[in-house]
């Protein structure tokens, strides 16, 4: 059951993006033009996101337990590390010039932009595995070791 009402959840949020017309390029690339020909729809879907979730956590956390879990997931780390926010920056920079983010790019895949999300999807993944492969290796890299001189 959890796995249908998960499937239904990403059911309705890709076709939320695409209604809203933001599965399409343009109007994002558009609302962040704020110098040129400035399109404020996102503003409009951000909005809208941030009083459904709103309402959806006040209904949420008044639960003992999740529907389909023993216990609420909440994430403990509140550090914002140097990793964190290069990795969101890289993520925003790409998100900005390409007009598409990991939702709207899988919920394009079968619209008119189908071949550009497949392009921008196959890049994310790459970019992924490329950041795994990067952090193994400067893990796995013996520690520098500096000479102490005591005299």
């Amino acid at each position: 059951m959890k796995e249908i009402a998960a499937f239904i959840a990403g059911l309705q949020f890709s076709l939320g993006l695409i209604l809203s017309g933001m599965t399409n390029p343009e109007n994002v690339i558009g609302f962040l033009d704020i110098t040129g020909n400035w399109n404020p729809a996102l503003a409009f879907v951000l909005m809208s996101a941030v009083v459904v979730t709103g309402i959806g956590y006040r209904l949420v956390w008044k639960r003992s337990q999740p529907m389909y879990e023993a216990t609420f997931s909440v994430p403990t780390n509140r550090v914002l590390d140097k990793r964190l926010i290069i990795g969101s920056g890289i993520f925003g920079i790409g998100w900005g010039l390409v007009g598409l983010c990991p939702g709207p790019a899988l919920a394009s895949v079968f619209t008119e932009n189908g071949v550009k999300a497949l392009i921008f999807i196959a890049a994310m993944v790459g970019g992924v595995l490329l950041q795994r492969n990067l952090t193994t290796l400067i893990e796995r890299r013996p520690a520098l070791k500096v000479p102490v001189n005591n005299s």
